[in-house]
């Protein structure tokens, strides 16, 4: 990890200081290092008695974060899908909008426009490839690093009001803090560097239950997701030549099991425990477009597949993207021929 600017954490922390209205907003389909590092930023501002702070979020978070969210932020976030207006004049009336986990306003989807149109300060805390720098007035770019949450751990860490001590963040910021970024990483699974090791034992040392989390993330699914995940192994699951696992989640499939939002999360890892596989793509229909999570072993770059054919982007060994119907694919039946195609010609021809 680059060593972060110290004068713009201190620029940081003067906007802070000068905002009447601050806005956090993260992209759209929330997951847990965007809401972990937002509902993180949240509980810091309102520990420094900042009393007119909103979570803006384009889509519901999963029902299985909700751990993480406490009463007063429950109260302060503003979902676009449910209360439109409200989330657009938020933006509107903000003097600060703090930006996390996403690198260009287009990943906030419905929120896009407002964003544009905002004359706030607008500050962006991310750790994906190619942040559009131009658009803020103070960039924390960071890719050598697990997610957001570190990265705003690491930011959090040297304001001068926590002046390096962990145990003075917030107990809520801490605890979703340590929850996004165990997201981010599977469970120290992918992504994890030295610095994501050194983070956690802070926390640890500070108190935060990391017990408690876990069973949160990771013990308190519902039936329905299971059994989905046994139908989506034993029969949906196709393993290619070219060692190219993929599963094509159909609308009705979903409807079917019940799917809510964020139950399919870490389907598209698992895959990888085959020895010969190496790559796992997991496609998701959604309307007019298919949702698609891409993770790659060592060697193999998920971030390159998904810009080249996917319509996305994101880490080397974790990406994510979309298709567009009809743009790409007639329907949904077409995914499949579409996957080995391309995933083929990714894996045997000269990039």
């Amino acid at each position: 990890m680059n060593g972060l600017n110290i004068k713009d954490i201190r620029k940081f922390e003067t906007l802070v200081q000068k905002a009447s209205k601050t806005v956090i907003v993260t992209h759209m389909k929330p997951d847990g290092d965007a809401m972990g590092s937002s509902t993180a930023m949240y509980s810091f501002l309102k520990s420094l008695d900042k009393e007119d702070v909103r979570v803006v979020i384009p889509d519901p978070y999963p029902d299985y974060l909700d751990f993480m969210i406490s009463e007063e932020a429950g109260r302060d976030i503003i979902t676009y899908e449910d209360m439109p207006s409200e989330s657009v004049a938020a933006i509107k009336e903000s003097d600060l909008v703090i930006c996390l986990d996403f690198n260009a306003f287009h990943r906030t989807d419905r929120l896009e426009q407002a964003l544009e149109e905002s004359e706030a300060a607008k500050v962006l805390i991310d750790h994906h490839l190619s942040p559009d720098t131009d658009k803020f007035s103070i960039v924390f770019s960071e890719t050598e690093i697990s997610s957001a949450s570190e990265l705003l751990y690491r930011i959090l860490i040297r304001t001068s009001v926590i002046d390096g001590k962990p145990e003075r963040l917030p107990k809520e910021a801490a605890t979703a803090l340590m929850a996004g970024m165990t997201t981010d990483t599977n469970n120290f699974a992918n992504s994890t560097y030295p610095s994501t090791l050194n983070m956690a034992s802070d926390l640890l040392s500070a108190g935060v239950d990391r017990d408690m989390i876990i069973y949160e993330l990771y013990n308190r699914q519902r039936e329905n997701r299971l059994r989905l995940l046994g139908h989506a192994l034993a029969d949906l699951m196709k393993i290619t030549e070219d060692g190219v696992a993929y599963i094509v989640l159909d609308a009705e499939t979903l409807k079917r099991h019940d799917i809510r939002e964020g139950e399919t999360e870490g389907f598209v890892n698992m895959p990888l425990t085959v020895d010969d596989v190496r790559m796992s793509l997991l496609l998701k229909e959604d309307g007019d477009r298919v949702r698609v999570s891409i993770r790659s072993k060592k060697g193999t770059s998920a971030n390159l597949c998904a810009r080249l054919y996917f319509n996305g982007g994101g880490h080397e060994n974790a990406a994510g993207g979309k298709l567009y119907i009809p743009e790409n694919i007639k329907d949904i039946s077409e995914a499949g021929n579409y996957i080995e195609l391309y995933t083929h010609k990714f894996l045997t021809e000269d990039k």
